[in-house]
């Protein structure tokens, strides 16, 4: 059975257990884990001996067609192995003092429950109880290990001593070497990123992976809502832009000592939205999610409609000022890609007391530019200059287009073109 005989509380305590988790920090975000969690919490305690599926899992709880194939599709698995690290996560902070431990073991769907011992009181899950006696060997050993670990603790100063004499002595840092190098961010970066910072979760970098359909080695194409069906989506792919944003980004948020957490765009649901800061890496066409949520209004994603560049994804500019176009295209598909242009957006979130970010370009290589902008201190501050900042330096939200010029699929410059106030 789930429940080891050293625990002798019932089902019900069991429950209590597990709403006490869904009610946790650790978990009251996510109501998918949360059903997850339930789920396998009454598969495992009204069917101890049975092993629930993958796609049981994946129908029953998480959504999916008739059609899933967990060869192909590893949702379940990821899921499982979030809710696994939520669990860890809870029983690590404040769910140190439970006395029922509920977990879930590598490589099962089934959830352990078990009572914490006394030698395991008080330590996160996965760390062994150290022993509070010697054996009779290693107390004869400790006798003469003593002195040599005070003469190596003296060494070691030494050494230490050494290092920071040399450390001191080297050149300081100039603030125009690689991001992530420094040990305090630029001023502009810290107001310019601060809605991302300010709170003690961690913000959520999803970044685009565009659904196709049909098969590696035969050739693949976008899915088509109208005449593909689900069934055949692959969701693996994403662009190499998106990969050189997420490092960029990761990279500079080091430099604000925030670490954040990375999901594609596939896995986003609506419980993310509400609940987190979100940066969304990645065009609409691409980033599949940014269609069903609040985004930008002054610079919009569409397909132009005909002409010669038909088909062709294009900025559109919904309030052009005096000399601007009504649009803003990437070089013809036909040629080789030399000019992009991306859309910069801060904006409240569904939940106003988050806020989101939209990094995105006509195609992979803009989008690897507008991250690249906003991680830089000089592109950065030439922004914070076009916004009216208030006498707190509170940034507001805003929406900006930038031109990325491109180089054998390389960004390699940036240029700020126009920038919109939402405030007004």
């Amino acid at each position: 059975m789930a429940v080891t005989r050293s625990f002798a509380a019932g089902r019900d305590q069991c429950f209590q257990q597990i709403e006490k988790l869904t009610n946790s920090h650790s978990l009251k975000g996510s109501e998918s884990l949360c059903r997850l969690l339930r789920y396998l919490a009454e598969h495992s305690l009204a069917h101890p001996p049975s092993t629930v599926k993958e796609y049981q899992i994946a129908t029953e709880v998480l959504g999916r067609s008739s059609g899933f194939d967990p060869q192909a599709d590893s949702t379940v698995r990821v899921q499982a192995g979030r809710l696994r690290s939520k669990l860890a996560e809870y029983y690590a902070s404040e769910g140190i003092d439970d006395e029922l431990l509920v977990e879930l073991p590598k490589g099962s769907y089934m959830l352990s429950f078990h009572h914490r011992s006394a030698t395991t009181a008080r330590q996160p899950l996965g760390v062994a109880a150290q022993p509070q006696l010697l054996k009779p060997a290693e107390s004869r050993l400790r006798s003469w290990l003593l002195p040599f670990i005070v003469v190596s603790a003296l060494l070691a100063a030494a050494l230490v001593a050494i290092t920071v004499l040399v450390v001191i002595r080297r050149p300081k840092v100039s603030e125009t070497t690689a991001v992530g190098a420094t040990a305090t961010a630029p001023v502009a970066l810290q107001i310019f990123w601060k809605p991302f910072v300010s709170e003690d979760d961690q913000p959520w970098l999803v970044f685009s992976n565009a659904a196709f359909v049909g098969r590696p080695e035969t050739g693949m194409r976008y899915y088509h809502a109208g005449s593909d069906s689900q069934d055949t989506i692959w969701d693996h792919y994403t662009g190499v832009g998106e990969v050189l944003a997420v490092h960029n980004l990761d990279q500079m948020f080091a430099t604000l000592h925030r670490p954040i957490r990375v999901k594609r765009g596939s896995l986003f649901s609506l419980d993310d939205l509400k609940s987190n800061d979100l940066i969304f890496v990645g065009s609409p066409s691409e980033n599949l999610t940014l269609r069903d949520i609040p985004g930008s209004k002054e610079f919009i994603f569409q397909r132009v409609a005909s002409g010669t560049r038909k088909g062709d994804l294009a900025v559109m500019n919904v309030h052009p000022k005096p000399g601007e176009p009504p649009s803003f295209l990437a070089s013809p598909s036909g040629s080789p890609l030399t000019e992009d242009y991306a859309v910069i957006a801060l904006m409240p979130g569904l939940n106003p007391a988050h806020s989101e970010m939209i990094l995105a370009g006509t195609t992979t290589f803009g989008t690897q530019g507008a991250a690249e902008f906003v991680c830089r201190q000089n592109s950065v501050a030439e922004l914070l200059s076009r916004l009216s900042l208030s006498n707190t330096r509170e940034i507001k939200p805003f929406e900006a287009l930038i031109r990325v010029k491109v180089t054998r699929g390389v960004p390699v410059a940036t240029e700020l073109v126009t920038v919109r106030d939402r405030t007004e």
